[in-house]
């Protein structure tokens, strides 16, 4: 099963060849919350592996972010005692795009309305009979 989560980015770290083998990579994410008139702020930090260790590189801190992650749990074993491990395994990041900030300029023709053009009863000569029959 598959999760999302979005807030701004607050740290993000190396790469760690843990064996030959495998290689993780982790980052923190604070998500702000309005529950009641208060601000609750939370920090999750999430677990990159494998090929995925570089999809943290295109966005930077600060930016807010969403996160698609799994979570995988583990019991470990040792000396007698039972310990549970839980990773949120991040598996894409998308950068959230805040209004006005690096946005496209508009294109001048949005303040204008443009009449849909319907090819099948327009005489207008832009309409175009693209149909094979």
């Amino acid at each position: 099963m598959s999760y999302e989560l979005t807030g701004k980015l607050v740290a993000k770290y190396d790469t760690v060849q843990r064996t030959e083998t495998f290689k993780t990579r982790e980052f923190a994410v604070e998500k702000t919350d309005e529950i009641g008139g208060r601000t609750i702020t939370n920090y999750a930090k999430f677990q990159c592996i494998q090929d995925k260790t570089t999809i943290i590189d295109k966005v930077n801190i600060g930016d807010e972010i969403k996160v698609h992650f799994n979570i995988k749990g583990t019991k470990w074993e040792k000396d007698g005692k039972t310990n549970y491990i839980t990773n949120l395994d991040a598996w894409r990041i998308e950068q959230i795009l805040q209004p006005g900030a690096d946005a496209p300029a508009k294109a001048a023709i949005d303040n204008d309305y443009l009449e849909p053009l319907d090819t099948f009863t327009s005489a207008s000569p832009d309409a175009i009979d693209d149909l094979p029959f």
